[in-house]
This record gives structure tokens, sequence and C-alpha cells, in this order.
């Protein structure tokens, strides 16, 4: 219970408060009269001047805006990064994480500020490096980041002052032996341990050649590391180069004729050149390739695509998981063959290949898979045999958006990746480094949407990292 005198003091202090506020209404009041009598003028004073009103400015009485945000211009390009950091392949040391298998990784896409000040206009990612191609006035026209353990990334004065252990943490200039200050860099592709480079002046290759995957003479007990080699291919007997793919240890070249010259490492047949030996100098793919306009060759291990003008399909090398049509006990395919069951699936636009499948994309947007592996179609299923379609749903498409359609096909070792009309990536397969930029490490058994942010106009993948080229939306 309350005291006896409780409700006396509220009532004393009610009234104190009370006669508070009015003693300061009084004091502002006589506050306010003073004020007005020293306004009014006394006798024989004159009353001030009246202020003249200014002329209105220049705009005066138009709004403005009172923040302007920035608007992106069609050229401006975003480069996003995800998937295992600690050999360097993201080009940042920030915002990674600790796995319980103590490795560091980023799970989601992250912009790489290298992105931000160069006009980066090509990427490609090896095991465990990443390259981009700049066109801008900076010094160099491609910069490159992670393992550097075989010069994949040149080698320059600093790199043991700056860099340990032979990884390069940050994108860092690459030296080229360039003619013209006005050169740009057309295409780039990286394999295990070595990088083509596509320039307005031809071909640049750099890294390890022990297989002849560079193009050049292979040198016994040649040392890679630190090496200052960097073969040039000007062009393929007087023809223009327009294109460059990289295998684990194989190269290819397009050149403007739509003809197909390899070399580099032939045991599995990757060379496609009817035989299994090591050829360190381009040779022309033949076989069923004879008379056919080649547009685009993938690879990323040993197994090769190569797609025509007219939509046709050809594959030749690895077909241990049943990439490629082999008869019998055969697992490796040494010349060209073009691949009938893709024949009734419709006009091909584009063609992926990962460590033990391949992947097609018609111009309806259909997305096609086989091989072995996670393929899209769920954890039972693993080996598929012939071309089989992941169901359209999977990639956005449904009644409310019958226009979406999927565009481009990408592939890493183990992880596939697709890209639709309306800028969405979507991607599967192994994710024990987060490469697949869902936001966690589990396998994912069908195609998932990434959150970038931006629109994805060209997508990277590793074996362990993923790395996106994108225009932002603002």
């Amino acid at each position: 219970m309350y005291p006896k005198n409780f409700y006396l003091r509220r009532q004393h202090v009610a009234r104190v408060f009370n006669n508070t506020k009015l003693l300061c209404f009084l004091r502002q009041m006589l506050g306010t009269m003073r004020a007005c009598s020293r306004a009014i003028p006394k006798n024989g004073t004159k009353p001030p001047p009246l202020r003249e009103i200014s002329k209105p400015k220049k705009n005066e009485g138009i709004p403005m805006p009172v923040f302007q945000y920035p608007v992106a211009q069609p050229g401006d390009r975003r480069v996003y990064v995800w998937g295992l950091a600690d050999h360097g392949g993201l080009g940042t040391l920030g915002r990674t994480k600790k796995s319980s298998a103590d490795f560091n990784y980023i799970a989601k896409p992250s912009r790489l500020t290298f992105g931000e000040w160069h006009k980066v206009v090509d990427i490609t990612c090896g095991y465990g490096f990443t390259a981009f191609g700049v066109n801008d006035d900076s010094e160099s026209i491609v910069y490159g980041n992670g393992i550097n353990t075989d010069s994949q990334l040149g080698s320059a004065p600093k790199d043991e002052v700056h860099y340990k252990h032979h990884i390069i943490t940050v994108p860092r200039p690459i030296p080229l032996p360039l003619k013209k200050k006005d050169t740009k860099v057309l295409g780039l592709s990286a394999g295990r341990a070595h990088l083509l480079i596509l320039t307005s002046e031809g071909v640049f290759t750099l890294g390890n050649n022990g297989y002849g995957q560079c193009g050049r003479p292979v040198i016994e007990n040649e040392d890679y590391c630190k090496s200052k080699v960097v073969h040039h291919i000007p062009n393929i007997k007087g023809v223009r180069i327009t294109g460059v793919t990289a295998g684990q240890d194989h190269s290819v070249i397009l050149t403007e004729k739509g003809e197909v010259y390899t070399f580099g490492w032939g045991a599995d047949g990757q060379t496609g050149l009817a035989h299994y030996r090591n050829e360190w100098q381009p040779s022309l793919v033949k076989g069923d390739l004879a008379g056919e306009r080649i547009i685009k060759v993938a690879c990323a291990a040993d197994c090769v695509l190569a797609m025509s003008d007219k939509g046709k399909i050809f594959g030749w090398g690895n077909s241990e998981y049943g990439q490629l049509p082999t008869e019998g006990d055969t697992t490796q395919i040494n010349i060209a063959t073009e691949l009938s069951d893709c024949v009734k699936l419709g006009h091909i636009v584009d063609i992926a290949v990962g460590g033990s499948f391949c992947m097609i994309l018609t111009s309806n947007g259909d997305v096609y898979v086989w091989g072995f592996g996670i393929l899209g179609f769920g954890p039972e299923v693993k080996k598929i045999r012939t071309p089989t379609l992941i169901p359209n749903t999977l990639f956005g498409r449904n009644v409310y958006q019958k226009n979406i359609k999927v565009t481009q096909i990408y592939a890493g070792m183990n992880h596939l990746g697709a890209v639709t009309n309306s800028g969405d990536l979507y991607m599967w397969g192994k994710n024990k480094y987060g490469h697949l930029g869902l936001g966690h490490q589990n396998d994912q058994f069908f195609p998932l949407k990434v959150a970038i942010g931006a629109e994805v106009k060209k997508v990277a993948c590793g074996v362990d990292h993923t790395v996106a080229l994108c225009k932002p939306f603002i």
C-alpha cells in the first residue's frame, strides 16, 4: 500500500508544475512585448528602410533533384567471384569463410574490386587461377591471379617480394611482348597449367609446355617456374585466328575459315589427329570436320566437342564416361566424329564439356546433358548415355514467364551452369568448395538460380571456383 501522505504530495507537485508552466508562459509574453516595443519607432526617428527584393536568379523556381543515382552505361561490367579462395583464384583476400575442412572459400557471388577499375571484356578460369582480358588505358591488356607455379600467369620482377609460394593473390598485369600500343584482347582460355591469349596480333601462350600445349618444341627438363617465355603464334598458314580453347594439357585453335588446329597431349585422342601421340606443332583436325565450318570448340579436360555453323556436333578424345559414341571396350576416339544422337534434337547453338559429361543447347532454349556425375536430374541419376532434356521449368519458364529460355551454357570439371535471356544464372553439380555460389557447400542435384544482383553476360568455371562477368542493373 501507498503511504497516507502520498496523494497529498502528488497534489502539491501538480500545483507546482502548473504554476511553473504559467510562469514560463508569462515570461514568453513579456519577451514578445519588449521585442515589439523596440520595433516601434520613437518620436523623431525614422523607421528602418525596407529591404529591396532581389531579382529572381536563373533557374529559380525550377524543382531540382535531391539526389541523382548513378546510371550504368551499356558497356559497364562487374566481376563476381566465388568458390575456393586458398589458391588465390578469386583475386581477393577478404570476405572469405573458414570451412570445417580447414580451407577458405566464398559461398556467394562477391563483387571483385578489380572490375570497378578496369574495363574487363573477357574472363577464363584454369586449375586454380584466373585471367582477365582488359581493354582500357591500363598498363596491360591481360591480368591474372592464382596459382603461378608454371608461370602460366607470366613472371613479373616483383613477384617474389609481393607474393609467396607462387600464388598471386590479387590480379596483376601479365607481361606480353606486344608490338603495337593499340593491341586488343579478343579471347582467353586456360588449362591445367597453361594459358592461351588471343589478341589482334595473334595468340600468345604461357605456362607449362611439357606436352607441347603451348605450341612450341618440348624442351627436356625445362624449368617453368619463374619462366619468362611467352610464345607467339601470329596466324595459321597466313589465316587469322578467331578462337582459342584450352583442355587440361592440350590446346585448340579456330581459324576464320572454320578450321580446327590442335596441339599438346594426345594420349586420349584429345588432339583428334588420328593418333595418340603428343604434338607440339598446331595440326589440322580432319575426320568428319572435313568440309565443315566450325564456329565453337568446348573442352575442360580430355573430351572435346565442336559445333559447326549448321548446328552439327562433333566429338573426339576421352569417352571413359560415355560422352562419345564408342564401339566395344574402346574409351578413346582419336578422330573427329559426328554425334548422330544430336541430329534429331534441332538446331544446336551452344556446347559445353565437363570432366565426365557433355551439354548442348538448342535454339529453342532446350538444354540436353549426358555422361556421368550430377547431371541435373536428381540424386538418383548419375549416368546417361544419350542426350536427355532438363525440364525448362527448372530454368524459370512457366505459364507466367513463357518467353524465358536458356541462351548460354557453361561447364567446369564437376559443375554446370546456364544463363537465360533475362540474365539469370542457374548452377548445379558438385559443390564442396561453394563454387556453385548458392551460399552453402552441399551438392546441388538440379539447376538452381544464383543470387548475383546483375545481368550475367559470361561465366568461367574452374575446377573449384567460378567467375562471372556481369552488366549492372543500374
